[in-house]
């Protein structure tokens, strides 16, 4: 069980670095967009005080 654990572990961990270039852009519009909403949502409420 422990070292199917650790297989899958590298597995994932070998996709991630494979996959950093491609996905690399896509996530970081998505934590961008992400920082966009959280502020605004802040400006609303804070408008309601």
């Amino acid at each position: 069980m422990f070292w199917a654990i650790i297989a899958v572990l590298f597995i994932l961990w070998l996709l991630g670095v494979l996959l950093a270039h491609v996905f690399g852009g896509l996530i970081h519009l998505l934590l961008i967009l992400l920082i966009v909403l959280v502020i605004v949502k802040i400006i609303r409420n804070i408008r309601r005080l």
